[in-house]
């Protein structure tokens, strides 16, 4: 299939709107068109990434994080991004990323840490704001139940667990065709009254192009009357981190230890211990410290991430334990995830895991 195929698929799940400000998720090298037999995941994309790549027959290599994060000036492999970025275009090898848009779905990278620890009815920990935007429309009568399927089937009407939500108001309309209008309804010159019903749907604001292509190709007028309203409201289905409960309490030490186990981490730096039981539990794949007050708020015992200072562990003060397992330990089941996603949807294209370790950072013990 084509890249794109793949790709845009990806993006119904993690939008690239939904990425940070600073990040550079998406197609990196190659062309949307350019046709794909086997795809590679993998954590980092590096040589040695693509070396595996090579050796495995894949013309794709899906990375959490981008290999480009600012602009090049030069491609002469003076650095290991510059070398990758080469031996890719060379071999014919496309590069696509998913970071922090992956980051801040619900459903993505920290949802897969509070699966692995058995956190139950987890939700994002820091919903993102004026992400949504809300469509008023006036159909009538005769029309409404068209025009309303169209939109849900365009995304509008998704709140939290429920769909095909909306508010329908019944009134009438007003209207007169003048010279040159071609009216579905009504006469030239003549002021014509019609019973409509006010369709109010809330939807993401990347689908926005979507929704009024639905709503004009489904909406009888020549003239559709609609109003665009930004939200304030909280995504609650996008944001930063996890929260979550076990399902009963646990010792401190039991908890690391289980931590460990399940997220297969060597070493875990942590502030202070209470002595206290630990349920209600706060993650974050990759550098999280942003969301210690967050997870603070949230009633959690303990707060788990990555890329801690030292002078930031006292920040926990009395209110919290920080566990920080380090980076590529937190994000490592990225990759299981990535597989999922793209296997439920197409059984049939080939993906491989990278059996490459690309934790630049190693033990000594």
């Amino acid at each position: 299939m084509k890249i794109s195929e793949l790709t845009n698929y990806l993006e119904t799940i993690a939008p690239l709107a939904y990425q940070e400000s600073y990040d550079n998720s998406g197609l990196l090298v190659g062309h949307p068109n350019q046709e794909i037999e086997k795809a590679l995941i993998a954590l980092d994309c590096t040589e040695a990434v693509i070396d595996d790549a090579i050796a495995k027959g894949c013309d794709l290599v899906i990375a959490h994080h981008p290999i480009i994060f600012s602009g090049l000036k030069r491609l002469n492999g003076s650095n290991y991004i510059e070398r990758t970025i080469l031996k890719a275009i060379k071999n014919d090898i496309a590069i696509y990323a998913i970071h922090t848009n992956l980051d801040n779905i619900y459903g993505g990278v920290s949802s897969k840490i509070a699966e692995r620890l058995g956190l139950l009815q987890h939700a994002v920990l820091k919903p993102k704001k004026n992400l949504l935007k809300k469509l008023v429309v006036f159909v009538p009568r005769a029309h409404v139940e068209a025009v309303r399927s169209a939109l849900f089937d365009a995304g509008a009407g998704s709140v939290g667990a429920y769909d095909e939500c909306s508010y329908n108001t019944a009134g009438y309309g007003t209207f007169r065709p003048l010279a040159g209008a071609n009216p579905s309804i009504g006469e030239i010159g003549v002021q014509e009254r019609v019973e409509e019903t006010k369709i109010e749907v809330i939807f993401p604001s990347n689908l926005e192009r979507k929704l009024i292509l639905a709503l004009y190709a489904s909406h009888p007028y020549e003239e559709v009357a609609y109003d665009l309203i930004s939200l304030e409201n909280s995504h609650a289905q996008v944001g930063s981190g996890a929260i979550g409960n076990l399902q009963s309490p646990m010792q401190e030490q039991d908890f690391l230890a289980l931590l460990k186990d399940k997220l297969k981490v060597n070493v875990i730096r942590h502030s202070k211990l209470f002595n206290k039981p630990i349920q209600r539990v706060a993650v974050c794949g990759g550098a999280g410290g942003f969301l210690l007050a967050d997870a603070k708020r949230s009633g959690a015992d303990i707060f788990i991430t990555a890329d801690y200072k030292y002078h930031e562990f006292f920040d926990a003060e009395e209110d919290i334990i920080i566990a920080d397992i380090g980076h590529y330990e937190s994000e490592q089941f990225t990759q299981e995830l990535l597989l999922e996603i793209i296997q439920k949807k197409f059984a049939n294209f080939a993906v491989l895991l990278t059996e490459i370790d690309t934790n630049p950072i190693k033990y000594y013990s």
